[in-house]
């Protein structure tokens, strides 16, 4: 699902602070830049809210965000809807017993740690990240919380990349972006 089909006012503002930064990180990868979005408070507002805005009383104990862009949504995202934020970080950045998962992504290898116990079975967790692409990171942090008992109710992120055709690689689990680039 997407907010974009559905064309909210909001959405064309939230589009137009999105930069587009051509052979970033690597040669041939348009990479999708959030940072510009947030120099635009409005729009910075406007991106939370459509998210609060569908995820508030749908009873979502967990929000996980996927370092390093997910840290920038998820907090107020989680403090808004009444959940707790769980950061989903690179390798060797939590102290303390953490469970991993490695992953494939479209220029690269990678993985998420979390913490043990930062989670419990049962709840509902939202993933929260920038873009989905291939699907790599967010089906590794749907593995990452599934193996601790989670129930992955739906994943949020601003941009996809439909081509890449990452949302199917998410076992059928909802999507619901902002933004689609082509």
């Amino acid at each position: 699902m997407s907010a974009y089909r559905f064309r909210d006012p909001r959405i064309h503002g939230i589009q137009s602070k999105i930069r587009v930064v051509p052979n970033f990180p690597k040669p041939g990868i348009m990479f999708q830049d959030i940072t510009t979005l947030l120099l635009d408070p409005k729009a910075f507002k406007d991106t939370v809210d459509l998210f609060v805005e569908r995820y508030k009383g749908k009873n979502i104990s967990v929000v996980a965000g996927i370092e390093a862009r997910g840290f920038i949504f998820g907090p107020p995202i989680a403090l808004e809807i009444g959940a707790k934020f769980v950061p989903l970080r690179k390798p060797k950045k939590l102290p303390g017993k953490i469970i991993s998962e490695e992953y494939v992504l479209e220029y690269g290898r990678d993985c998420l740690e979390m913490h043990v116990g930062a989670v419990e079975p049962g709840e509902r967790a939202l993933v929260v990240d920038d873009l989905i692409a291939t699907g790599g990171t967010l089906c590794a942090a749907m593995k990452l919380l599934e193996r601790v008992g989670a129930d992955v109710v739906e994943f949020a992120c601003i941009i996809e990349l439909p081509d890449l055709k990452g949302r199917e690689r998410l076992n059928g689990k909802p999507l619901y972006v902002l933004v689609e680039s082509h």
